[in-house]
């Protein structure tokens, strides 16, 4: 026995030189501008978002409101669609259809909601500049919710609990103006799903260790990740586009995805969704807007359609990217290795903008793209289950 315990003395220095080392081998040779860089894809979660133009943006009796309406089948025109059975809390609020079901849009998937309070511009096209004006689109639209103005109203005006809790919301009960009364409850469901932020993930985890020096800490993330991670900020310059706490710019790009939709039919992307913005009564420039000091309608009014707009998409964020396919705006690539195989093999006369070319063909190995996936995989996490709407009027 005394001669077992002096040989695990004797070992226990040799046994935690062999622990540290395996440990300092699981964590790359970052440099200060890798480090830099990585640093810019955070802090996470990030301040909250507030939306200038929308009067009940963050508040308590606003998002409440608009929780209650997201799930509402009665704001259809049938009473049987609501926000939530296109946008699933389960399925990372879409609905993990390559095709979004009965949309005016041109064979587009169903987007994510997480973290769409923060972007500037809405849909794939960028037609809405506001979430609330965009949030207004599916409840009109003929193929989707098709509920209009006096179906909305009724239902705000009639239903007492929702009476009740729009007038919390607005200061008000619901008046005559039906149109108005649809903005609002836009503007109620905008600031619900403003709350829809995406938990924190094992990228967070790294990146917070490896800004603050916590090299033990950092060497928890799989060597895979790191090395994609490190493709991504680099040789890759996949951050370029996807960039921020975020993981995008929250602009347009053109990727080389086709844009035939069936013969003879295209979808022009962010040249038609400038049109369609142009035109449309609840864009920030018109009456609705609530933002006073006009700060909310600067890049609206410098906005220009370009030909080079054809066939750009809004970048998405990559957020739970790992949860939410099929992936590119039309569904049309399945996994997340298509994802990759696709920026791999991108051919360049696929590119159908005449602005800046914003990809080219990465050709990667067969490692690296396995090394890529690792690290979009890092940046899911488990969402806490959705709760319960509280009462609008307890």
């Amino acid at each position: 026995m005394i001669v077992r315990a002096l040989l695990v003395l004797l070992m226990a220095p040799v046994l935690a030189a062999g622990t540290i080392g395996v440990q300092a081998q699981q964590l790359l040779d970052w440099s200060p501008d890798e480090i830099r860089a990585i640093g810019q894809h955070g802090p996470w979660p990030p301040p909250t978002a507030r939306d200038p133009s929308n009067r009940v943006s963050g508040t308590p009796a606003g998002i409440a409101l608009g929780e209650h309406l997201f799930d509402e089948p009665r704001l259809s025109g049938d009473g049987r669609m609501s926000c939530a059975s296109c946008h699933q809390a389960g399925r990372e609020w879409s609905d993990g259809l390559a095709r979004a079901r009965g949309t005016v849009e041109l064979d587009r998937r169903t987007p994510s909601l997480w973290n769409i309070g923060y972007l500037h511009w809405f849909g794939w096209d960028g037609a809405g500049d506001s979430l609330w004006a965009q949030t207004i689109r599916p409840l009109l639209d003929p193929r989707e919710m098709n509920g209009g103005p006096t179906r909305v109203a009724e239902l705000l005006r009639g239903d007492a609990a929702l009476a009740c809790g729009y007038e919390r919301a607005f200061g008000s009960q619901p008046g005559t103006d039906d149109e108005r009364l649809l903005v609002d409850a836009a503007k109620a469901l905008a600031a619900f799903q403003a709350t829809l932020v995406s938990p924190r993930t094992p990228f967070d985890e790294f990146r917070d260790a490896l800004v603050d020096g916590d090299g033990d800490r950092a060497s928890r993330y799989p060597l895979a990740a790191q090395r994609g991670l490190r493709l991504f900020i680099g040789d890759a310059n996949c951050n370029l586009c996807h960039l921020g706490p975020r993981f995008t710019s929250g602009e347009f790009g053109d990727i080389g995805i086709p844009f035939f939709v069936r013969p003879g039919e295209v979808d022009p992307g962010r040249l038609g969704g400038l049109q369609r913005l142009s035109v449309s009564p609840f864009n920030l420039l018109g009456k609705y807007n609530d933002d006073a000091t006009g700060s909310s309608t600067r890049r609206v009014r410098h906005v220009k359609r370009q030909h080079s707009n054809f066939g750009e998409f809004r970048v998405p964020g990559l957020r739970q990217v790992g949860r939410a396919g099929p992936y590119m705006h039309n569904g049309s690539l399945a996994t997340l290795e298509d994802v990759v195989r696709h920026y791999s093999e991108v051919s360049p006369d696929r590119l159908h903008s005449d602005g800046t070319p914003l990809v080219r063909p990465l050709g990667l190995a067969q490692q690296q793209s396995a090394d890529l996936v690792a690290f979009l995989r890092s940046l899911d996490a488990e969402p806490p289950s959705r709760s319960v709407p509280a009462s609008l009027c307890p």
